[in-house]
């Protein structure tokens, strides 16, 4: 599996599978950049519908670009796009939590439901983690949902108004993935993004290795032990 980070929650996995690898994208938004010329994808998932997580336009400019990519995302997401996905309609899948779908040759499970509590006095949103392959990958979007199953490579928020670090470590240590991968983090200073990497480091269960990814720069995770 190789991973390239965008920015933020913005992350291209690609995935072996038979003969082929699968390239899947998640969450391309605004606080991310350089997605905008990646071509041959396959899909692209959407958690939920802040902007930080889909950017409409560079989204539909992306999916212009890439004919044969498939969208999946939720109610919310869909609602995002308005009237000017007419264009990509017979190519978007609706889920919600629960549902579990194949698409390409791999294994989609959602998850989650609801974003994390910013403050009591805002109304709630959807949000949709993903689980690849059976626990092979999972993007958790803003939250941070119990879950049962093993994961392999985790994407992990480091920063948002919805969290903390130390939410962030409880959780990592909770799921005691292989490799975490520090996401969601354009928010914070490079000073606490730092930071927060050095508390995870420490604090990371036994056999977890944290794995920050250069910008716009593929990692085969396969290759780390």
């Amino acid at each position: 599996m190789d991973l390239t980070h965008y920015g933020h929650a913005c992350v291209l996995t690609e995935l072996p599978i038979g003969e082929r690898t699968l390239r899947l994208l998640f969450d391309p938004g605004t606080y991310s950049r350089d997605f905008e010329g990646l071509r041959d994808l396959d899909l692209i998932l959407i958690t939920h519908a802040h902007p930080d997580h889909i950017d409409v336009d560079r989204l539909l400019a992306l999916l212009a670009e890439n004919p044969s990519a498939q969208l999946v995302l939720g109610a919310d997401s869909n609602t995002a796009l308005a009237d000017r996905a007419e264009a990509v309609r017979d190519r978007i899948h609706l889920v919600s939590p629960g549902d579990k779908l194949a698409l390409g040759g791999v294994g989609i499970e959602v998850v989650g439901g609801e974003h994390a509590c910013i403050h009591s006095a805002l109304p709630t949103s959807a949000n949709n983690g993903y689980i690849i392959n059976g626990g092979s990958l999972l993007h958790p979007g803003d939250a941070f949902d119990e879950l049962a199953g093993p994961i392999d490579v985790l994407l992990l928020p480091i920063g948002g108004p919805w969290m903390k670090i130390g939410e962030s470590i409880d959780y990592l240590r909770a799921l005691a993935p292989r490799i975490a991968v520090p996401i969601h983090q354009a928010g914070l200073a490079e000073i606490h993004q730092n930071m927060h990497i050095g508390l995870l480091r420490n604090l990371a269960p036994t056999g977890t290795d944290i794995v920050v990814l250069d910008h716009a720069v593929p990692r085969d995770l396969a290759r780390i032990e």
